[in-house]
């Protein structure tokens, strides 16, 4: 069984705040989490907050976990002219290869226009996760020219939900199975005045349900993949 945990690096739950908790305190949590379960993960910086906490970028690579790019500062590629989104994602990218080598990137709202895939390409990018299976997306696997396609599978509200309800979920996705979560969901949000979704089972409940999710996949003997894993073993694909 395949599956990745993933996590979106931004400001906290754009567009409605501008802080930076889940800087400060829900991604150390999440590191810390990682190892003690042993799992490489894929973190999708926004540049903006790769150049406000450094010392985060370097800790994710240096415990072993994949880099990528979630645009310069979460723009919504949907809402960009195509020279504009053009623009917002080389400036990720010359932004974040200072830390090291990057070569997967994931879309802000998860909302990709296709023309963005030769963008990807032509910046050295292997693979995206930018689509959604929960958005309507059914292609799988796939790959745009030589760019994989590796869709997220379920929204990251759903593992915040309690358990016996979440495995009900995770039970029917189909491989791989692609999770993402943000830093802010990882520290108290109840009080904030966003969308009850983003509120709910937020803080320490949230990390003790991810937890409980990744004990669950490696009872079932599942495999921990980052996105740059997973070009490997289906770009042998391609290749064959």
């Amino acid at each position: 069984m395949k599956v990745a945990i993933t996590f979106d690096v931004e400001h906290d739950c754009p567009p409605y705040l501008t802080t930076t908790r889940g800087m400060e305190e829900g991604l150390p949590k999440l590191l810390d989490l990682m190892a003690e379960k042993r799992i490489k993960a894929t973190f999708f910086f926004t540049a903006e907050m790769a150049k406000r906490f450094p010392e985060l970028v370097r800790r994710v690579i240096d415990e072993g976990h994949e880099l990528g790019s979630h645009n310069y500062n979460h723009e919504r590629l949907d809402k960009l002219s195509f020279e504009e989104g053009k623009r917002a994602i080389e400036k990720s990218f010359k932004v974040l290869r200072e830390f090291g080598e990057v070569v997967s990137f994931r879309a802000p709202n998860l909302q990709f226009p296709n023309e963005y895939y030769r963008v990807l390409e032509e910046n050295g990018v292997l693979v995206d996760s930018s689509k959604a299976t929960y958005k309507g997306y059914r292609s799988g696997v796939k790959f745009f020219g030589n760019v994989l396609e590796v869709p997220a599978s379920t929204t990251s509200s759903v593992i915040r939900l309690p358990w016996r309800f979440q495995r009900i979920i995770h039970l029917h996705l189909k491989e791989p199975k692609v999770y993402f979560a943000h830093p802010w969901e990882f520290v108290p949000m109840q009080r904030e005045k966003i969308r009850w979704d983003c509120r709910f089972n937020t803080g320490d409940r949230a990390i003790e349900l991810l937890g409980t999710l990744i004990d669950h996949y490696r009872k079932e003997g599942a495999r921990f993949y980052t996105m740059r894993e997973f070009y490997g073993e289906y770009g042998k694909l391609k290749r064959g």
